[in-house]
């Protein structure tokens, strides 16, 4: 009994001198260090989440040892009695807590720096529930002087190549288009006299009289450019105005159907594969411009006798038109997708059923033009 109060007050007089020690060297303790330290540390929250964070400290380790000696001290010497009831629960709970891991003492009673433990995982779990906007990077590659002929000159022209890239992804085959200054002066004209407000604040790289086609200036303006496209994709209103999608595809559905028509369908094929990604980084696949993009690509595939491809196209513009009865391609695309499923032994019923239902709903489908004379007919401007 002696040697166990000897022992307590010796453990007492060590923990006050410490407190001392510290008060004398530190300055004024601090009463919570870690709500200091979220304070400090709230900005670089992410950046910790993907270390180990251990608050548990050797103080506290001691104080829990302090506790666990207070409450086994008081017994006098002998043989130990047997707890009931109550006091045998509390004995077995002692000893369970000492057993588990230091989460569950924590649930029982939270240390200082489980308060921002508990922010960090909640933090993480908003962050991995929320979905956030993709962002659309805009590279110049490359950019050149090219020349063209008009009726009575040779006029020299600057053409630059832009790839559309989504950000922390790897495309195979990137989105590309060509564009000239013109087509972003053009750009710039539209888009000014309709979102003039928005427009305000975006500044476009101005022609220059002298040495416009060194490669300092088009160095210069290339970055301008990816800036320009940058800060007009930023505005909702800007990226969904037919103005700024056409800038990017419309040449090149022009050129796919010009090729289609021609019978050149190897040539527009890569084209309207173009297009279709274009349209796809863009955000619009549910327009009717990409429905004619995958009417090009079927055709295009069926006549190389691709018809794996033709059908996959096929079945991607059904379930886009799955709520559009009404729809001029809808009937095209129906008979277009029996007869490839029918080729390559797919099943054909769904397509099957929904064209008897438009039957009897009144469509004449023997007058329906084939999924190649509306891809034809389809004016572009």
């Amino acid at each position: 009994m002696a040697a166990r109060i000897l022992h307590r007050l010796r453990h007492a007089l060590g923990a006050e001198g410490a407190r001392e020690e510290r008060a004398h060297d530190g300055g004024e303790a601090e009463d919570c260090p870690e709500s200091s330290e979220l304070e400090d540390d709230t900005e670089g929250l992410s950046t910790r989440l993907s270390g180990t964070l251990s608050f548990a400290s050797h103080e506290d380790e001691d104080g829990d040892e302090d506790e666990d000696e207070e409450d086994g001290t008081g017994e006098e010497p002998g043989e130990p009695t047997e707890p009931t009831g109550e006091a045998a629960g509390a004995e077995d709970g002692g000893r369970c807590r000492d057993a588990e891991p230091r989460e569950w003492d924590a649930a029982a009673k939270p240390p200082g720096g489980s308060l921002l433990t508990r922010q960090l995982q909640e933090l993480w779990r908003k962050s991995r529930s929320s979905l956030a906007p993709q962002r659309l990077l805009f590279e110049v590659t490359s950019a050149s002087v090219v020349s063209e002929r008009s009726s009575k000159y040779v006029v020299s022209l600057q053409l630059y190549t832009i790839y559309l890239i989504r950000s922390g992804q790897f495309d195979k085959a990137p989105a590309t288009i060509a564009r000239r200054y013109s087509d972003f002066e053009r750009l710039n004209r539209r888009l000014r006299s309709r979102f003039g407000c928005d427009m305000a604040g975006i500044a476009f790289p101005r022609k220059r009289l002298r040495r416009n086609f060194t490669a300092e200036t088009i160095a210069k303006r290339s970055r301008a450019f990816e800036q320009f496209l940058s800060h007009l994709h930023s505005i909702a209103e800007i990226r969904r105005s037919p103005e700024f999608l056409e800038f990017f595809f419309l040449q090149d559905l022009r050129a796919a159907q010009r090729l289609t028509c021609t019978g050149m369908y190897r040539e527009a094929l890569a084209t309207w594969a173009n297009a279709c990604r274009l349209q796809e980084r863009l955000g619009v696949c549910g327009s009717g411009r990409f429905l004619l993009t995958l009417a090009g690509l079927a055709v295009c595939h069926q006549e190389l006798d691709q018809l794996g491809e033709a059908h996959g196209c096929c079945e991607q513009a059904l379930q886009l038109l799955e709520a559009q009865d009404s729809h001029p391609l809808l009937g095209p695309f129906l008979q277009a997708h029996v007869h490839l499923a029918w080729k390559v032994g797919k099943d054909k019923r769904r397509s099957e059923a929904r064209l008897q239902g438009l039957q009897e709903a009144g469509l004449p489908l023997q007058q329906q033009p084939s999924l190649k004379e509306c891809l034809i007919k389809e004016p572009l401007e």
